[in-house]
């Protein structure tokens, strides 16, 4: 700037301070069709479906994505559609995915497995009751929000405990996304939920406040627009 042209002010971009964590929220590639004659297996009471050839093909397009991104760590969840959506990153990356069991699904109660997936589609009188009161528990036996909240919490936590100044790739479920956006945003329960199978959803822990930097982004998912895709930084 010479000396006689005013001072000038650029836009402000948003930058990671340096002991922000970066969570980059990735659900889970699709999983198996949920079949009446052959219902998935149970780990801990949560229905453990594998993932189907789409989302085989969903977490090798989510890997071609992230594989050019500085990721320190990825985390998966007990379930193993979360490990499997997981592993061809973790392969190209040389990192071994950890375990963070609190952040696996909400429990469905009753309805784990086929009976969700079934009810929600005929529009079951309580899977209408459930979206309307945005309470989980609606279901008999189904997880409270309250123990379901402090859990995604804890797990939450624990990582970014781990990984100040770091970005981490978290591999989860979409009840996990939606409360995770619904913890940093003040939104309710349900507000978020609906993310597509191998989206990836951001949130910065600045480590106070934590922020949404997006939601839902599939541009990897689509031949067309993945040759766009912005970098994550």
């Amino acid at each position: 700037m010479t000396q006689n042209e005013p001072e000038s002010y650029p836009q402000h971009r948003f930058t990671l301070p340096p002991d922000a964590t970066d969570l980059l929220l990735v659900r889970h590639g699709e999983s198996a069709p949920a079949r009446l004659d052959r219902p998935a297996p149970r780990v801990d009471g949560h229905s453990d479906p594998e993932l189907s050839p789409e989302g085989r093909e969903q977490a090798e397009r989510l890997a071609d994505r992230l594989v050019h991104e500085e990721i320190d760590a990825i985390y998966v969840t007990t379930l193993r559609r979360t490990a499997e959506t997981a592993a061809p990153l973790a392969s190209r990356l040389g990192l071994e995915p950890r375990v963070e069991p609190d952040l696996r699904e909400v429990f469905l109660g009753e309805w784990e497995g086929v009976a969700f997936r079934k009810y929600v589609t005929e529009r079951h009188p309580t899977a209408v009751q459930m979206f309307l009161e945005q309470r989980w528990d609606v279901i008999p036996g189904a997880e409270t929000n309250d123990a379901f909240r402090t859990r995604v919490k804890s797990g939450l936590d624990r990582i970014v405990a781990a990984h100040r100044g770091q970005r981490v790739v978290v591999v989860v479920h979409g009840g996990v996304i939606g409360q995770a956006l619904a913890l940093v945003t003040g939104a309710g329960t349900f507000d978020f939920l609906g993310a597509d199978n191998a989206s990836i959803s951001q949130i910065v822990a600045m480590p106070d406040p934590w922020v949404v930097r997006r939601f839902n982004d599939t541009a990897h998912l689509h031949p067309r627009l993945s040759l766009v895709a912005t970098p994550l930084t």
